[in-house]
């Protein structure tokens, strides 16, 4: 899955920051690949609010 950031971390608490830093976003525009599985969906819907997510 495709995973970008489209919001600014300004604000967000910080378990949601950190979990963007885990999946490798730090600054909006950030994208990346991850594997498509339960722990990734997880994180994904932890910070919804914050990112884009396609198919890779």
């Amino acid at each position: 899955m495709k995973i970008k950031l489209v919001k600014s971390l300004i604000g967000a608490k910080k378990d949601q920051i950190a979990t963007a830093h885990a999946l490798g976003l730090k600054k909006i525009g950030d994208t990346t690949v991850q594997p498509d599985n339960p722990q990734t969906k997880g994180k994904a819907a932890k910070i919804i609010h914050l990112i884009e997510v396609s198919e890779a």
